[in-house]
């Protein structure tokens, strides 16, 4: 039973964890904010409280709040009773109600229904992408739009702010899929100059090892 509750837990973690970046090289989309944006997440260190909103047409909208730390596809996440790391290898997953710790090689599948940065680039190939100021003009919103019916999705929006020349820093992501719309607000993010090592490191907890 604990093994098969990990599971779940790993399972909502994954779904809801929606804004990870899995790097690989630029969208193919020459010079744009969307590209500087994703260079700048590849060699800068983010930290950043979060809101996590997953709202539909007849039901009141849930709230997953949580703290981030990132660089380039590594990360650090705590929500609720639940922490998780990636180091580019292993995935950890401590439940702290259950005192376990899971550790487990995502699949690249998993990592891209994990990952909207990763998303955007596979739905850049069969997406219009475009580009425009927001009403602060330091800020620019990134919409991708499918051109056709077969993505599953109906908008894929990311909003970003230049804080230096060249340097940008994510504010929300929007998914819009039929009629559930997913926010991620990113609170008060910021570059910190120093880097975790992305790591779980629970010696007393019960330990899935599924690598």
């Amino acid at each position: 039973m604990k093994y098969k509750y990990m599971l779940q837990k790993q399972h909502i973690l994954i779904a809801i964890l929606l804004f990870v970046p899995f790097l690989g090289g630029s969208f193919g989309v020459s010079a744009t904010t969307l590209d500087t944006f994703l260079a700048n997440l590849e060699q800068q260190t983010l930290q950043s409280d979060f809101t996590i909103t997953v709202s539909e047409e007849v039901a009141q909208p849930m709230n997953y709040p949580g703290t981030i730390t990132m660089r380039g596809n590594r990360f650090l996440l705590s929500m609720f009773d639940t922490e998780a790391a990636y180091d580019g290898n292993t995935l950890y997953i401590y439940s702290a109600t259950t005192d376990e710790l899971t550790l487990s090689n995502p699949t690249e599948a998993e990592l891209l229904e994990a990952n909207p940065f990763l998303y955007a680039k596979a739905l850049v190939k069969v997406c219009t992408v475009g580009e425009r100021p927001a009403k602060d003009p330091t800020q620019t919103i990134i919409t991708l739009t499918p051109n056709g019916q077969s993505v599953g999705i109906q908008r894929f929006t990311l909003r970003v702010k230049r804080i230096e020349e060249g340097v940008y820093i994510p504010l929300s992501v929007e998914i819009k899929e039929g009629k559930q719309l997913t926010t991620l607000t990113l609170k008060q993010p910021q570059y910190i100059t120093t880097t975790p090592s992305f790591r779980l490191d629970y010696p007393n907890a019960y330990r899935n090892d599924l690598r």
